[in-house]
């Protein structure tokens, strides 16, 4: 039904009932004249009858039609009862009286009525509302949250409600799901009222419009059409925005799930192919080893041989990284902690075979040489030896790289420094994540991207921190923060 004819039905639906009441005043209003006429009732009795059928009239059928009745009253009390009889002849004050008090009882009590009616009426409304609410609550919390809840929404909302028409619009998914009697020109009721550009409740035809908010921020927005108070709808918008969010967190919970799932398998393949990996590297290495160790190759021999033994080095170390990490992501390595004295295990990087290419440009600033933490000494040194690697790699030439060891008075800091290519601000986090590496530096350093994630891993193993600042004037430093005397001995 269009708009306009569902106004003239409503008025022509009321205009009915009007002339209908007021028929039936007239005839009330006849009987009770024609029985005292006939009875020869005087004008008080009569009077006080008019009086009750105005007031009747005033509670069952509204001021208009008590109204109607009132006049008549008046004009039959004057005709019939007052003399001189048969004639109208309004001069007595008392016929005034009545007439007026007659009105003032049929405004009155149509008045009264009215407003009890419509408190009776909202009362009604509250109490069916909320019992909708609830059961719209219930089968909210019963959605399938792996589907996209508009669809069950829309559906739950027009059956409970009895709404006309429903639309609603998901943020997060991007999409309008709408159930019910829409017209043509109705598309995306919802989307535009998430939008701002039509947010008002349209009272005429029965349109409620609101934006769901949940959180911070809003999460989509809901139409209905249907006879509703603004209360109820209100309420209606809040159960729905709490199903949408329920549904998002229902999807981060889920990919991190998985996320995390995806983590665990790959943990685990690598250590088995690193574990797998090990021996036939062994076996290489040593047969390289061996073959230098016997002599007698030619020079492209020995180059070959010697590539081969420093490739295997390279990939037995890359295998202990691997097994290193999977370790210390799945808290399965027992640190073996003792009271190290830090200066000594710099010195003892520094003049190792990780540290031999840069052995010459590393120097040393310790504030107390005998400064000892509580860790596990294998551990330490490979952060130690992973920090003057990379410093190594992506220094200048020729420029020295500087370490340092200092003591707060709740932890050990330890600093690499070196002078080189910079690390931008949004990688400064990231060159710790596992397999990252920095868009400037992977093109043009070889790496794997395992070193700084293990690190990452054995500082958070030591309760400890690692992190990075960078920029053109003062270079690139690699901080690892330890906390001084924490732990037991393993």
């Amino acid at each position: 039904m269009s708009k306009r004819n569902r106004f003239r039905w409503i008025a022509n639906s009321r205009g009915l009932r009007i002339s209908l009441q007021s028929a039936a005043a007239c005839a009330a209003l006849a009987l009770l004249t024609y029985g005292g006429f006939v009875l020869g009732v005087n004008l008080t009795s009569i009077s006080f009858g008019y009086l009750l059928l105005v007031i009747a009239m005033a509670l069952y059928s509204g001021f208009w039609p008590a109204s109607l009745t009132s006049v008549a009253a008046a004009l039959c009390l004057d005709y019939f009862f007052t003399q001189p009889v048969l004639h109208f002849y309004m001069t007595d004050p008392k016929e005034w009286v009545a007439l007026g008090a007659f009105e003032v009882t049929a405004l009155v009590i149509s008045r009264l009525s009215a407003r009890e009616l419509r408190s009776t009426t909202e009362a009604a409304v509250h109490r069916k509302g909320m019992e909708q609410l609830y059961e719209l609550s219930r089968n909210s919390l019963l959605l399938d949250l792996r589907e996209a809840p508009g669809p069950q929404l829309v559906v739950l909302i027009r059956r409970i409600f009895d709404a006309r028409a429903v639309a609603l619009f998901d943020m997060n998914l991007g999409r309008e799901d709408r159930a019910g009697d829409w017209e043509e020109g109705d598309q995306d009721q919802a989307r535009k009222c998430y939008l701002g550009t039509n947010a008002k409740d349209d009272p005429q035809t029965e349109t409620w419009r609101r934006v769901l908010v949940a959180g911070p921020g809003a999460v989509g927005a809901l139409v209905l059409r249907g006879k509703l108070s603004s209360l109820v709808v209100d309420a209606l918008a809040s159960l729905a925005a709490i199903a949408i969010d329920r549904h998002q967190s229902f999807e981060k919970e889920e990919r991190a799930e998985n996320a995390s799932k995806g983590e665990q398998l790959r943990a685990a393949v690598m250590d088995a192919l690193a574990h797998e990996f090990k021996t036939p590297l062994t076996a290489v290495q040593t047969a390289s080893s061996g073959l230098l160790e016997l002599g007698g190759l030619t020079a492209p021999q020995r180059d070959l041989v010697e590539l081969i033994d420093d490739e295997a080095i390279r990939l037995n170390k890359l295998c202990t990284q691997l097994l290193l990490t999977a370790k210390l992501e799945a808290g399965k390595i027992g640190l073996q902690k003792d009271e190290v004295i830090v200066m000594e295990l710099v010195s003892e990087v520094v003049a190792g075979p990780a540290a031999r290419a840069t052995a010459e440009r590393v120097k040393v600033v310790a504030d107390d040489p005998s400064l000892t933490v509580l860790v596990d000494r294998g551990l330490l040194g490979m952060i130690l030896e992973q920090y003057i690697d990379n410093a190594g790699k992506y220094s200048t030439p020729n420029t020295p790289i500087g370490i340092a060891i200092r003591k707060s008075h709740s932890e050990v800091l330890i600093s690499v420094h070196n002078f080189g290519s910079t690390i931008r601000i949004e990688d400064r986090e990231r060159i710790f994540d596992r397999f990252y590496r920095s868009p400037d530096q992977k093109d043009t350093v070889s790496g794997t991207g395992i070193g700084l994630s293990v690190v990452r891993k054995a500082a958070e193993a030591h309760h400890g921190h690692v992190w990075v600042i960078s920029d053109d004037k003062e270079g690139t430093t690699f901080f690892l923060s330890l906390p001084t005397g924490t732990g037991r001995k393993h």
